[in-house]
């Protein structure tokens, strides 16, 4: 009798258990979303560039935090658009992640009249990556030698004082752009194929200025070849100490820069994007990581991914402003 008893309370028992387990939500048992065996980490520029070396830099670490293979697979095109919207158009599983640079996220919008995607709406923001800062630049033999200095050249000589950039849209355009109208003063872009060849004429004498990004002008300034007047930054750069911000140099709120951030497909599952953002902290603080970025005048930059969607809506902003009136060719 104790026997049949002691029975019957265990399946009383097993029946009220099933009945709590069914009527608990189903996520509250489900297991962490499965990763793919390789993820794609798509580059909207050019194998050999610098968002290119950046993302090659990320992969293996990214891969191995994350204990899948990662592997870059560069789509340029449309200054990162095509890339950008390869991801935008993937299935939500991370098998598709977008190494994204900022004037694909905050400047294309502005200036590309069919742009096939929106980056705040079909994007997932999952982590902020590397930040980094220009510095404006001018002829060695002009003779200015500070921001407020040039200021006043340019308004004695309106129309004729000639700026630098990567192209129509690029964010070295756009900084002038920028300047222009935070200044009030006129200045004349000369667009290029990339930004070697501008700094190029800014030192042969052909443009009088340029915004670059410090890596690629710092040897140049420190021969004696370029004049750095400012760096764009809100804070001053550790490359370049000495040299002043724009706003130091009497601009105020210009506080302009470039970045990389880690995106996915729209709505990609939150405890997905908390694995992978976890994952990419700690492959940026990777010491190796941090170090070789630093020799490339960037800057590592982590934190949530709401930490990018808000610099990425507050750029996109920003840019609006500097680019009214340019479109992208």
């Amino acid at each position: 009798m104790e026997t049949t008893d002691f029975t019957r309370r265990q399946a009383v028992a097993a029946l009220a258990g099933s009945a709590l387990l069914a009527a608990l939500p189903s996520r509250a048992f489900a297991q962490p979303q499965q990763l793919p065996p390789l993820i794609k980490l798509v580059v909207g520029y050019s194998a050999g560039g610098p968002v290119d070396g950046a993302a090659r830099l990320l992969a293996p670490a990214l891969g191995q935090e994350l204990g899948t293979q990662v592997i870059v697979e560069n789509r340029p095109g449309a200054s990162g658009s095509v890339g950008g919207d390869a991801v935008a158009k993937a299935a939500p599983d991370a098998a598709m992640l977008f190494f994204g640079a900022s004037p694909t996220i905050t400047i294309n919008p502005n200036i590309q009249r069919k742009m096939p995607f929106d980056p705040m709406k079909d994007l997932t923001p999952i982590a902020p990556l590397v930040d980094y800062t220009n510095v404006l630049v001018v002829n060695k033999d002009l003779p200015v030698h500070s921001v407020p200095e040039l200021l006043a050249y340019a308004k004695a000589r309106p129309g004729k004082v000639f700026y630098g950039s990567a192209g129509i849209g690029a964010s070295n355009h756009l900084s002038g752009a920028l300047l222009e109208k935070m200044a009030g003063v006129q200045l004349t872009h000369v667009p290029y194929k990339g930004s070697a060849p501008a700094l190029a004429d800014v030192m042969g004498g052909t443009v009088t200025m340029m915004f670059d990004i410090i890596a690629t002008s710092r040897p140049f300034i420190q021969s004696g070849k370029l004049r750095a007047l400012a760096v764009t930054s809100r804070q001053r750069n550790r490359m370049l100490p000495e040299v002043p911000t724009m706003i130091e140099s009497g601009v105020a709120g210009y506080d302009v820069g470039g970045w990389f951030g880690l995106y996915g497909p729209a709505r990609m599952d939150p405890s997905l994007v908390g694995r992978l953002n976890a994952a990419a902290q700690k492959a940026m603080a990777r010491e190796d990581i941090a170090n070789r970025l630093r020799e490339q005048g960037y800057e590592v930059w982590t934190g949530a991914a709401e930490l990018l969607a808000t610099k990425g809506q507050a750029d996109r902003k920003l840019w609006a402003i500097a680019s009214k009136g340019i479109e992208a060719e």
